[in-house]
């Protein structure tokens, strides 16, 4: 399995599990077989196969299509809302579902066409583990969907909705009546932020541990759905491919494992997570691509030189088969990123989330590439580049910017936002916090930033750059300087074609745009504000907050 960040988020228990509670009541990993454990194994009810784990969790599995109908832990059954079952994608349909124990591993497998589902229980636990193997477009499977009934868990979280107040965008997004704002897209943590998702109530906890997502595409920094409630119920998603926002083309192939567990409580087992889940036990089920740690390698790096320690660095593999990451050690930028499948891959280094370096590394079955301390040269970083003046950081997000980190869990409109106008003045030591993290033709554009330039510095022409993290219906900026100097309107670069700035994702492709302003254009009064207009151009998008638009990673006036 992949290195990952693993980047503490204290939160409470029934929101997304973090690396912060990785030890924490440990209640649903491998157990030794206990006396319940007499009881394991599986019958035929007729419609379903019927698993008991013999420990305190028995599930049932349909026999026509490879749905889960039944998740019972304790005697209570926690499978079901509005009537539906829990399944790959809406369901898959007519299958052919057969099982198989082997010792104390029950497999249960689900042909549909080219498309292979997994279900597996091993004796004494409380875990059901899956793999989905999705081989190409024929059936359009981008999730498995654990749909779990009302009434069992607190309906009251961030990401919690109901159907009927105020929808206020498409069929997805809705406003409850004090003015906030639900989605279930608004997931908040990136994938590279959380081990598992769930609820607890202190007594009784469902959780979905996420696999490694080497067969996902985005990236460590990518968003997506995890989990949401309604007044019917809730669900909680293994996202094996996500359209919103996506910055690559999907990749296919087996993912998993991942694990539905029930605990008394607790969060899941560390022993779980995608970094540390050992299935040697799986490795002669016959699942459909599956490949074992044996047959993997591992990349490790001596050190990472040339960064800016106030940053968390993240090393990236990916090609067009798999993606894997893993953190750079604070201290001198080692990293090691393990369970890799052979094959040539694109390495990237992220300050933050901006790519500063990249280059290419071979992974053998079994073997360990050592590489070289790497070498991120002072240009890659456009911080390194000397400012009159600079709105943000160049770390490839909008933090730190006005709304950033309510925007990936909440509506441009929620009432929890700050005003997306008002203008910014350099030096007014707000500058950042005033900046809106999102710029929009219809909202915001026009945005000015004043500021001072010395009579030297007004003598000459200057390069201005704005780096952005995403773009919606092709929205770029224009610059208008003091009202006398115009830019033209660049093109617009390469970014997902889906909503972004509204469903809580700024992922996109980072871009700096950059704009030649000639001497002519400044101030020659040294005491007066030099204005900077920031429009957002396009020809694209509809009204409001889905008008063109895009998302700010910094600004700044070279010197």
């Amino acid at each position: 399995m992949s290195g990952s960040v693993n980047r503490p988020v204290r939160r409470r228990t029934f929101v997304l599990g973090a690396a912060a509670t990785a030890g924490s009541a440990a209640l649903a990993g491998p157990l030794a077989e206990s006396a319940s454990a007499a009881s394991f194994g599986y019958t035929d009810d007729g419609s379903n196969y019927v698993v008991d784990t013999g420990a305190s969790l028995v599930f049932k599995v349909s026999k026509t299509n490879g749905d889960l109908t039944s998740l019972v832990y304790k005697g209570t059954e926690y499978q079901g809302y509005g009537g539906k079952n829990s399944h790959v994608e809406s369901g898959l349909g007519t299958s052919t579902v057969t099982i198989a124990q082997s010792g104390s591993t029950i497999l249960i497998s689900v042909a549909y066409g080219t498309l292979k589902h997994y279900y597996a229980a091993r004796s004494g636990e409380n875990n059901v583990y899956l793999w989905t193997n999705k081989a190409d477009t024929s059936v359009s499977a981008t999730r498995y969907i654990v749909r779990v009934k009302a009434g069992l868990f607190l309906n009251d979280e961030p990401d919690s909705y109901t159907y009927a107040p105020t929808t206020i965008e498409s069929a997805d997004v809705f406003e409850k009546s004090d003015g906030q704002t639900r989605s279930k897209h608004y997931s908040k943590n990136r994938v590279a932020d959380y081990d598992y998702v769930g609820w607890t109530t202190g007594s009784v906890g469902l959780w979905v541990v996420r696999s490694n997502h080497e067969k996902a595409s985005g990236g460590p920094f990518y968003r997506s759905l995890l989990r949401h409630q309604s007044a019917d119920g809730g669900g909680l998603y293994e996202i094996l491919y996500y359209g919103e926002n996506q910055t690559e083309a999907q990749r296919f192939g087996l993912q998993g494992p991942y694990v539905i567990a029930l605990t008394d409580g607790g969060a899941p087992s560390s022993s779980l997570y995608h970094a540390n889940l050992t299935t040697s036990w799986a490795d002669s089920l016959g699942i459909s691509g599956y490949t074992a740690a044996s047959s993997r390698g591992r990349v490790a790096g001596v050190g990472i030189t040339g960064r800016d320690t106030a940053y968390a660095y993240t090393v990236g593999l990916a090609n067009s088969a798999a993606q894997y990451w893993g953190s750079a050690r604070a201290s001198d930028g080692y990293f090691s990123i393990a369970g890799v499948l052979p094959g040539s891959y694109t390495l990237t280094v992220f300050k933050g989330e901006l790519a500063v370096y990249t280059g290419s590394v071979a992974v053998t079955a079994g073997g360990t590439t050592t590489l070289n301390s790497i070498a991120i040269p002072s240009s890659n970083d456009p911080s390194n580049a000397s400012a009159i003046w600079r709105i943000g950081n160049w770390d490839g997000s909008p933090s730190g910017f006005k709304n950033a980190d309510l925007m990936t869990y909440a509506h441009p409109s929620d009432v929890r936002a700050a005003s997306w106008t008002g203008n910014v003045v350099v030096g007014s030591g707000t500058e950042t916090s005033g900046f809106p993290c999102y710029l929009w033709k219809d909202v915001n554009s026009g945005i000015i930033v004043y500021f001072k330039l010395t009579a030297a510095q007004s003598a000459a022409a200057h390069t201005l750059r704005i780096g952005v993290t995403t773009a919606y219906a092709n929205g770029r900026p224009q610059v208008v300087v003091n009202d006398t100097w115009t830019s033209a309107v660049p093109s617009p670069p390469t970014q997902p074609s889906t909503r972004s700035l509204t469903v809580g994702s700024y992922r996109g492709n980072n871009n700096t745009f950059t704009y030649s302003v000639p001497a002519s254009a400044w101030l020659t009064d040294a005491s007066a504000y030099n204005t900077l207009k920031i429009y957002v151009a396009s020809g694209s998008g509809t009204t409001s907050f889905l008008s063109a638009g895009t998302s700010v990673d910094a600004i700044d006036l070279l010197a």
